[in-house]
Formats: structure tokens, sequence, C-alpha cells
């Protein structure tokens, strides 16, 4: 899918991290692609060099000046990327967060019977990872900007399958409010954005993902599944200053799917 073109360049200046493009398929590169659109330059991360020649050509389209391996678990490389943003541009107006991961045993086991490991490294990849970019960023955002990571709906309910990611995903989202409530005075503002059922190389993990996808499509008022697209434009228009009152949130794209019962 090429960069859609619109009207307007209502980010153009805007200088931007996304963290999570793993293919042309990923939640973060539909964020990409229309902060790219809206006129914004963009630093680019990829996992590691298995990942690379999936993320390298996305990041080549994208025009985007810093391209850096970004992996949590490996010391130093989160500060590195940082330290690139800043000597090329010396500021950062917003942050996209759109990584989490859970061993495969702790995934699928029930959350009782997390081991401590497990545990620790979902939370560390998953939510401690989003607190340590916005510390990060902060100096950076000198003229204020916004803090973006993805979240799920079950994090505030049971959702069969989700397991561990959700209590994970409840932590972040406590998180957001917090970082909020500090950033705020500086004219930092964080967000997690909540969408509904993608198809994306996370969600493969999930055991029956696909009759999940089934029934979000079934059950929501809107009868369709969110895109990568639709979820890149809602979270691009919260970057923008006319957004600038907005703070603390958990923004639903799903459709309403999560208004129903």
């Amino acid at each position: 899918m090429p960069i859609p073109a619109v009207k307007a360049k209502l980010l153009e200046g805007k200088k931007g991290l996304i963290v999570g493009i793993a293919n042309d398929r990923s939640i973060a590169w539909g964020c990409a692609r229309a902060f790219r659109a809206f006129g914004a330059d963009l630093a680019i991360t990829y996992l590691n060099e298995k990942a690379r020649p999936h993320v390298e050509p996305l990041a080549t389209e994208l025009g985007a000046p810093i391209f850096l391996p970004l992996d949590m678990a490996v010391p130093g490389q989160v500060e590195a990327v940082f330290e690139a943003v800043a000597a090329t541009w010396g500021k950062l107006d917003f942050v996209v967060h759109s990584i989490a991961f859970s061993p495969r045993d702790t995934l699928a086991g029930r959350v009782t019977d997390a081991s401590r490991d497990g545990f620790l490294t979902t939370m560390e990849i998953s939510c401690w990872s989003f607190l340590r970019m916005a510390q990060l960023a902060e100096p950076l955002m000198t003229d204020g900007g916004t803090l973006f990571t993805m979240t799920y709906y079950g994090s505030e309910r049971v959702v069969e399958n989700y397991n561990i990611m959700g209590v994970a995903k409840a932590a972040l989202e406590s998180a957001v409010r917090y970082m909020a409530a500090e950033l705020g005075p500086k004219g930092i503002r964080v967000h997690a954005i909540s969408p509904g059922p993608l198809a994306t190389r996370a969600a493969s993990g999930i055991p029956e993902f696909d009759a999940l996808l089934e029934k979000a499509k079934t059950k929501a008022p809107a009868r369709e599944l969110v895109s990568i697209d639709d979820v890149g434009a809602a979270t691009a228009f919260l970057a923008h200053d006319a957004a600038r009152l907005i703070t603390g949130q958990v923004l639903y794209i799903d459709g309403g799917y999560h208004i129903i019962d």
C-alpha cells in the first residue's frame, strides 16, 4: 500500500519516532504511513537483523533519515536510538510505541501459573519499555509532544487466550494516566490507542484468533474490522496541535466493539 495522498500537510515540521514496525501489516506501519502522509519526518526502528529486510524497504518508502535496531532486551539500543534523534533533529514531537512480548509458555498458560521470569519479561517489554522511551523522549520534547502506546480491550475484560498480556496492558494503561499527569505541565500528552482485533504478526501468537476476528466483525456496531490505516489516521490526529488538551486517554478504534456486551 502506498503512502496515502492528503490535501493538507497538517504535521509538516513535526519529528517522530515509530517503534514496532515488523512488516506492512503492522499497526506501527499504519501509523507511520499516516504521519508521513500528513508531512511528519520519521525515525524508524527494526527489531533485529532477521526483521531488517522486512522493515528497511518501508523505511526507505517513508524517507526516514534514521533507521536503527531497537530490541529492548539488548542493553544500550534504545539509548542509541534517542541519541541519534538528538544528533539528527535536536528535538522530538511524538513517539509511537507499538511493541509487546511474552514468552510463548507464559502467554499460553494461565495467569495464575505465570513464572516469575515470564511475568517480568512480559512486563519489561510490554510496559516498562514505554516508560523508558518516555524518559528518554522528555528532554527532547522542548515544545511539548505526544507519546502513544498500543493497548487492547483485554486490559479491562477477560478475553479468552489473551491471558498474561491482559495484565500487562492493564498496567500499561495505568502508566499512561500517571505519565499524562506528570508530563502534562510540560505540554507532553500521553495516550493509549486501543484498536479492535487486527490480523497482525503479533496477534498470530494468540490461539483461536480467527474466531476473535469473526466475533468482532459480527458484534461491532460498525459491522466491520478496523484497519491499520484507521488506527494510523486517528493516532496522527492526536499528534496535531488541535488535540493539545486531550491527554491520558484510552482511545478505542474498534467500530464500537468495546461498548457491546
